[in-house]
C-alpha cells in the first residue's frame, strides 16, 4: 500500500512539473538553454514512475511469501507474479474497484487485504464461494455435502518449522494439490455457511495457517489479486536459489 502511494505521488509531481513545462516554459526558454535540473528528471523519470505504476496496479504485481502457512505448494521466499486484474479494475493506492471481470474460482490462490488489519497483505487458497456449507471435521473437507478426498502421500517435513507432517494429495472439487497435515495437532471442526460477496480461505499447510478458521472471511472488496506463478524463490537456510521451484505455474 506505501510503495503503490508512494509510486502514485511520485508520478503525479513529476508529471504535473513535466506538463507545466511543456505548456508554459519550454518555448521561452528555448533550444539552446538547457532545462533545471528538477525539469529534467521529472522528463526522465515521470514514464518509468507512471509505467511501474501502470503494470503494478493494473496487470500483474510481485508478491512473497513470508510464511510456512501455503507449504508445500508455495515455501517461504517464493516470489510469485499476481495477476491484478483477473478478479477486476481497482483503483491505484485506493484498492475501489471500477468494474469487475471474473469472480473467484474454488481452489484458486488469491491475495487478499487481511479483514483485522487491512493495511497487511495475506495469501491463501479460497475452499468456500458465496453461499457455500463448509465442514471441516478430523481434518477433512466437506462442501455442500461433498468431500473432498485426500490421498495419502508421504511422511515428511515441513520445512519452514522443521515439524514433522503427513502430505496428501486433496482433490478439492476437482483442483488436485498437495496439503500437510501434522498428526499430533487436534482438529478445530467447524460447519458454516459462506455470506454473500464473502471467500473463505485457508492455507496448505492446515496445522501450520491463520485462515478464515480464525479471523472470518475475506470480502469481495479486499481481493487484490490472483497469484499465477513462482519467478524466483530464494532458500534462506541456505543463503542460494530454489532452482527447482522457479518458474513453475501455481495450482
Amino acid at each position: 500500500m506505501n510503495f503503490a502511494l508512494i509510486l502514485l505521488v511520485l508520478a503525479t509531481v513529476t508529471g504535473l512539473i513535466a506538463l507545466v513545462d511543456k505548456l508554459f516554459f519550454s518555448k521561452k526558454r528555448g533550444t539552446d538553454k538547457k532545462p533545471n535540473k528538477i525539469i529534467e528528471f521529472a522528463y526522465s523519470y515521470f514514464p518509468v514512475f507512471f509505467l511501474v505504476l501502470f503494470l503494478r496496479s493494473f496487470l500483474i504485481e510481485p508478491f512473497r511469501i513470508p510464511s510456512g502457512s501455503l507449504e508445500p505448494t508455495l515455501q517461504v521466499g517464493d516470489f510469485v507474479a499476481v495477476n491484478k486484474f483477473a478478479y477486476g479494475i481497482r483503483f491505484p493506492v485506493f484498492e475501489k474497484k471500477i468494474f469487475s471481470i471474473h469472480q473467484p474460482k474454488r481452489g484458486e490462490i488469491v491475495v487478499f487485504r487481511w479483514p483485522p488489519a487491512p493495511e497487511y497483505d495475506f495469501i491463501k487458497r479460497v475452499i468456500g464461494l458465496p453461499h457455500d456449507k463448509v465442514s471441516y471435521h478430523n481434518k477433512v473437507l466437506r462442501i455442500n455435502g461433498k468431500t473432498m478426498t485426500q490421498k495419502f502421500i508421504e511422511y515428511t517435513t515441513d520445512e519452514s518449522s522443521g515439524n514433522s507432517v503427513v502430505k496428501y494429495r486433496e482433490n478439492l472439487d476437482g483442483v488436485k494439490h498437495d496439503i500437510y497435515v501434522r498428526s499430533g495437532i487436534p482438529s478445530y471442526d467447524f460447519d458454516i455457511e459462506v455470506p454473500d460477496g464473502q471467500y473463505f480461505v485457508m492455507g496448505d499447510n492446515r496445522d501450520d495457517s491463520a485462515d478464515s478458521r480464525f479471523w472470518g472471511f475475506v470480502a469481495d472488496e479486499y481481493l487484490r489479486g490472483k497469484a499465477f506463478a513462482v519467478w524466483m524463490s530464494w532458500n534462506s537456510h541456505t543463503s542460494s536459489p530454489r532452482w527447482s521451484n522457479i518458474g513453475h505455474f501455481i495450482y
